[in-house]
């Protein structure tokens, strides 16, 4: 047994695919290993700072946010403090967090592996700072780290010529999805009900769409609620997850007069985020881009049909299995309609899902990230 520190600029409750990732990954190495996670008090909602959770230890260190980047002075500290030999596991999308780790592990003489999930664009006031971070301090560290895994072979080939990591150092070791995820494929459900007894007509039955995620600039919901506007069949969209444009969200919502059309539930967590994903017909992701959306494999899993942007990340993941559209409203209200119309093309995408899904196991992606360990002489 040895001591891994998964380190992450936040974690559940705080919600998304990257909080998801670490809090699974955690939680399967612990099963092997001293397992402690290192993060911020950022939308943890009132957890304790120092807790133990499903066998690992989990300090979360008092932050501030600017500029979407978590600001933790007591992080460097619990670094430093760590016993030695242990393993530092740095997960970034952020910028701060990682020179923070690199800075610690170059001050302790040891190794340290990075973990890539997004390669995020410029946004907000300070976003023309980003090209110059990336390529005179996050390259930097980048190349300083023993391994960096990535979850695609496009995010491999983008590290490797952006950020020149050598080829070597660079370990493909895709998301994983949870057993309590997986559920047998359903009977695509009729977009109309049976006409009655009398034989009156059918009524139409709206096709459930489903999001789940953050309400964030990244996955670009407002482009979902101009194609619902859009789209000529029944539908209702259910938005799961909370965000910084929640309250822009539901106000687009209301200017396009989508009504019921739409309901925002907020996050929902365990049981309330599995019946979700088991009521509803479609899983639909409008992301201007992703790493590997963690939300889709949830919905591959439960074998629903997704529909999602043809976009970096999305594209990798879904092709030959889901949907893919064009990235504006007007194609996601035409694929909208098509698999309204279209109950066999939903349950051949159902299928895929649930085939694709199954090659996805956090058992699997554990083995890799442990070999990943070895490998880079950890």
């Amino acid at each position: 047994m040895r001591t891994v520190l998964q380190i992450t600029p936040y974690y559940p409750p705080h919600l998304g695919g990257l909080e998801r990732v670490v809090l699974h990954l955690s939680r399967r190495l612990a099963q092997r290993h001293d397992v402690r996670v290192v993060t911020t008090t950022l939308g943890s909602g009132g957890a304790p700072r120092r807790a133990r959770e499903d066998g690992v230890t989990v300090r979360r260190h008092r932050a501030t946010e600017f500029a979407h980047t978590a600001i933790a002075p007591g992080l460097l500290g619990s670094l430093l403090a760590a016993p030695r030999g242990a393993v530092f596991h740095a997960h970034c999308a952020h910028a701060l967090l990682p020179e923070t780790v690199a800075l610690a592990a170059r001050l302790r003489r040891q190794p340290f592996v990075l973990h890539f999930h997004l390669d995020v664009d410029a946004s907000g006031r300070l976003g023309g700072l980003l090209p110059a971070y990336k390529k005179h301090v996050f390259g930097r560290v980048a190349r300083a780290a023993a391994a960096v895994i990535v979850l695609t072979e496009q995010q491999a080939r983008f590290v490797e010529e952006a950020y020149r990591v050598p080829p070597v150092r660079v370990h493909v070791v895709p998301n994983g999805v949870g057993p309590e995820f997986f559920r047998p494929a359903p009977a695509p459900a009729p977009v109309t009900a049976p006409a009655d007894a009398a034989g009156a007509a059918a009524t139409p039955r709206p096709l459930r769409l489903l999001y789940v995620g953050r309400l964030s600039a990244q996955k670009n919901i407002a482009r979902l609620l101009d194609a619902i506007s859009l789209a000529e069949s029944p539908l209702r969209l259910r938005v799961v997850g909370g965000g910084e444009l929640d309250a822009d969200l539901r106000a687009r919502a209301a200017a396009l007069g989508l009504g019921e059309r739409i309901e925002f539930t907020g996050p929902l967590y365990d049981g309330d985020l599995l019946a979700a994903y088991a009521d509803a017909d479609v899983f639909v992701l409008p992301s201007d881009r992703e790493g590997m959306p963690l939300a889709a494999l949830e919905a591959m899993a439960a074998a629903l049909p997704v529909l999602a942007t043809d976009v970096p990340g999305n594209t990798e993941l879904l092709r030959g299995v889901g949907l893919l559209a064009a990235p504006d409203p007007a194609s996601l209200a035409a694929a909208v309609d098509r698999l309204a119309s279209d109950p066999a093309l939903r349950g051949r995408l159902a299928g895929r899902s649930a085939e694709r899904a199954s090659r996805h196991t956090w058992e699997e992606v554990t083995r890799q990230v442990e070999l990943v360990y070895r490998k880079a002489g950890i």
